[in-house]
């Protein structure tokens, strides 16, 4: 008697799972996953062909709960039964849908597109955290607008076509937070750069230039905190040093709140130099010696960016953007650290800030 073909035999599990009891259905789905996710990748490729159509069945036949435990075991496969991981991405549950769309390396750009724009805030989510997103399905995203945009730029992974550019652009006329985060972004193309720095929000179109229109007026220094406001700061800022956390995201925190005091405490704890350096270069026109403290301060060129950015009435030009990227990629750490303490920086500032020097010292490292 001749052996029965492989898709008789499919036929005959399919039709069992279709009558067998919920619980034996579960425990099937169970085993089924563990031959899976012990398999090595040829044998699991060949087995994600083979059972997708009988886990499809199963899918059908098992509670919430082991459809969540199959979403998370199958995330993390690089070969899965395609149909299944399509199936539990659109599931209606985002608790079912959710692993597979933030992880499953299975789900094709047009599958992820498809469920971008149909599904809920929770999947869009989990879809924006990927940790590498195709241009196609960074558009179907960023038509949701609100906060997706945000996450989408704030994911180093994300892909950006010329579209998402422009789509980003115009809802950044009318939502600041949209604008500073892709300006700030290292990979933001220079020509979209410089069609935000162009606007601000709430204009439409970008600003023609004008022959005959004034130079623009020099950039307000910001306010130098007083002796109470450094008093106030330096308890936290120590405290944030002391386990690790004054780092990047805080110091971009203080620049983009406008916690001057803040700000400049945390500059002269992590560069070394004192607070009379560091007020010395915030008011500074030229951007070389805050960059400098900010490099001394080992802190990445989006945090210096931010600084930058925020320290003014006015934006930085592209000119001054482009020349304080090079300046800052170009310093060496131990130069930096040298001269924002003892060069010339130092002394420019010792000079013009004697008077100052004795109420602020205390907040000095």
């Amino acid at each position: 008697m001749m052996a029965n073909s492989p898709a008789d035999i499919l036929g005959e599990l399919e039709e069992a799972v279709a009558t067998c009891p919920l619980d034996r259905c579960a425990r099937i789905l169970s085993g089924i996953v563990q031959l899976l996710t012990g398999s090595r990748d040829r044998s699991q490729e060949l087995l994600s062909g083979v059972v997708d159509g009988v886990l499809l069945r199963l899918t059908e036949r098992v509670e919430a709960s082991a459809l969540i435990q199959l979403s998370t075991s199958l995330a993390e496969l690089k070969v899965a039964p395609p149909e299944t991981l399509r199936r539990l991405a659109s599931h209606a549950n985002p608790d079912v849908a959710c692993p597979v769309l933030q992880r499953s390396p299975g789900l094709s750009a047009a599958d992820l597109a498809a469920i971008a724009a149909s599904g809920g805030p929770r999947h869009q989510r989990a879809i924006a955290a990927r940790d590498s997103i195709e241009p196609v399905v960074t558009e179907a995203l960023i038509k949701h607008g609100g906060p997706i945009c945000l996450t989408l730029i704030r994911n180093p992974g994300t892909g950006f076509s010329e579209a998402a550019y422009a789509a980003l652009i115009a809802r950044a006329d009318q939502d600041g937070e949209i604008m500073k985060a892709l300006a700030l972004r290292p990979d933001t193309p220079d020509l979209v750069v410089r069609k935000l720095l162009s606007a601000s929000p709430g204009q439409t179109t970008p600003a023609k230039p004008n022959a005959s229109a004034s130079p623009p007026a020099p950039r307000a220094a910001p306010k130098r905190p007083c002796a109470a406001d450094y008093a106030g700061a330096r308890p936290e800022i120590v405290a944030l040093s002391r386990v690790g956390k004054l780092n990047d995201s805080s110091v971009n925190r203080f620049a983009i709140r406008g916690e001057t005091a803040n700000l400049f405490t945390a500059l002269s704890v992590l560069s070394g130099a004192p607070i009379e350096i560091v007020e010395h270069v915030m008011a500074d026109d030229d951007c070389e010696g805050l960059v400098m403290a900010c490099r001394a301060s080992r802190l990445s060129w989006a945090t210096t960016l931010a600084i930058l950015s925020n320290r003014g009435g006015t934006r930085l030009s592209f000119a001054e953007r482009e020349r304080a990227q090079h300046i800052f990629e170009t310093l060496l750490l131990s130069t930096s650290q040298w001269t924002v303490r003892w060069g010339e920086i130092a002394a420019g500032a010792n000079t013009s800030d004697a008077g100052t020097r004795g109420a602020k010292m205390g907040v000095s490292r």
